[in-house]
């Protein structure tokens, strides 16, 4: 297994951006250091025809006007913060109003927008990836601390995609990273992923008003968030509860209790037999049924719709820094963060 470099194009400030491809002979996928955004990954169906299941922009122009946050990093922040803003060690922090009053993905100034500053490859006997690192500086989207930050791509010979997360600060700040892909495992061309069959091992979620977390987390049990046992995407999706978010747009609990790494999510797609299981550290998950696509420029000339992907982004729970019952998001200063999450593939 090695690592392929090619050009993906150049920035109007000169600069050049890659695509960088791995391949283990049935898998594969390609990601860009413009965001660390995955803009391919091939995967067999039962019937030996491999497919693109993720959705993404064919080009870096497409890309870089694209604000669906295709494939890529979120941070400082993932996710909302309400009012944005939030107070740390006795200092109020004021954040880009970019979703209504809210602060979303980090604000205006969004890191899948960002060119990555250092690429480092890295192959071994089971596997190879591809690590894009940078330096968010004191004061960007209106964080506290000079943050460093490392995204690893990994991808070994029994198909499993490891997504790595590296960070240290030099001050107390909040942190919440996640990767933003859109899959389709019948392809990313396909269209609904209503047919789409789902099983979530979270027994809770957060209760959600214009999707700003309440405070409140609930038993998944009697309600249209429950899919403890496998249930189509489209079951309810049209459930009057949802109808706000205009379908799933919903974080969920990943209980812990037994395991710090947790196998909470597998998806399976019927016609092509294509399963994919979602493993994490994270403390919970944002399930979105890419509700707000609106004919997004797509590869190979498709436009995506609403509800033609989904989003399985293992995460802080959102709103974290405002919530004190949550699972704490603060990175302390000279503390090392590391989280994994892997996605793996079988048809």
């Amino acid at each position: 297994m090695e690592v392929k470099k090619k050009k993906f194009g150049i920035l109007s400030d000169g600069s050049k951006v890659s695509l960088y491809k791995v391949s283990n002979g049935d898998v594969s996928f390609v990601a860009t250091n413009y965001g660390c955004v995955i803009t391919s990954l091939l995967v067999p169906s039962k019937s030996g025809a491999v497919d693109d299941i993720v959705l993404a922009p064919p080009t870096l122009d497409s890309l870089i006007v694209s604000d669906a946050s295709f494939g890529g990093i979120v941070g400082r922040f993932a996710n909302r913060i309400e009012n944005a803003s939030f107070t740390l060690n006795g200092k109020d922090y004021p954040l880009d109003k970019n979703d209504g009053e809210n602060c979303l993905h980090g604000g205006f100034l969004r890191w899948d927008k960002l060119l990555w500053d250092e690429v480092e490859t890295v192959e071994f006997r089971d596997g190879a990836g591809v690590i894009f690192s940078r330096t968010s500086p004191a004061g960007e989207q209106g964080m506290p601390g000079n943050l460093r930050v490392s995204v690893r791509y990994f991808l070994d010979k029994k198909n499993n995609l490891e997504i790595g997360y590296s960070a240290i600060c030099d001050e107390d700040t909040i942190l919440n990273l996640t990767n933003h892909s859109y899959f389709n495992l019948a392809g990313h061309n396909k269209g609904s992923i209503n047919s789409h069959l789902l099983t979530l091992q979270c027994t809770q979620y957060l209760e959600a008003k214009d999707c700003i977390p309440t405070g409140a987390i609930l038993p998944v049990e009697g309600t249209v968030f429950n899919f403890t046992t496998e249930k189509s995407l489209g079951q309810d999706i049209n459930a009057q509860e949802l109808q706000e978010s205009r379908g799933y747009d919903h974080c969920y609990c990943i209980d812990h209790s037994k395991s710090k790494f947790v196998s909470f999510a597998q998806v399976r797609e019927p016609v092509s037999g294509r399963v994919m299981t979602v493993t994490t550290d994270m403390p919970g998950v944002q399930l979105y049924t890419a509700n707000w696509l609106k004919g997004d420029v797509g590869k190979d000339g498709k436009n995506y719709q609403s509800r033609d992907g989904f989003c399985l982004e293992t995460q802080m729970y959102p709103d974290s820094p405002n919530k004190p019952n949550f699972p704490s998001c603060v990175l302390k200063a000279g503390e090392t963060f590391n989280s994994t999450t892997i996605y793996s593939f079988k048809w």
